[in-house]
């Protein structure tokens, strides 16, 4: 494995980004966004770095030793205490901690496009729409 290859293992693990691990990993500069995508998909497909990428989840997930179940339990008790103190602001963070560990919203990851300006701003946040039959 070379080391753009493993550097993108560790990115994408890190990020949960693909298409932002490959532009960290490799000069993506003059790649279009369509074509960045393709190229970390292709990346992804391949047999050395589904591996590696398995292993540095389980050494993540091992190494904080922490499940899904128990980070909603600790975010649903910081909400219920926020409510208690009368501190909105911390009962929404929780809440929104909590939408994204569920899937249900996602960072919106801003690039600079080739001309040097940014991509909007607005929403920080994007919804997303779950089908009716997967919950």
């Amino acid at each position: 494995m070379t080391p753009k290859q493993e550097k993108f293992c560790q990115l994408y693990v890190e990020l949960g980004n693909a298409s932002e691990a490959y532009r960290q990993a490799y000069d993506a500069s003059r790649m279009k966004a369509a074509t960045v995508n393709v190229k970390a998909s292709q990346l992804l497909d391949q047999d050395k770095i589904a591996v590696r990428v398995g292993e540095l989840k389980a050494h993540h997930a091992e190494r904080h030793d922490m499940s899904v179940d128990d980070i909603a339990t600790m975010l649903k008790e910081d909400r219920d205490f926020a409510r208690q103190c009368s501190t909105p602001a911390a009962a929404v963070s929780a809440t929104m901690g909590l939408a994204k560990l569920y899937g249900h919203l996602r960072d919106k990851v801003e690039h600079t496009s080739p001309d040097g300006s940014m991509t909007p701003k607005e929403p920080r946040y994007v919804l997303v729409k779950k089908d009716a039959g997967n919950g």
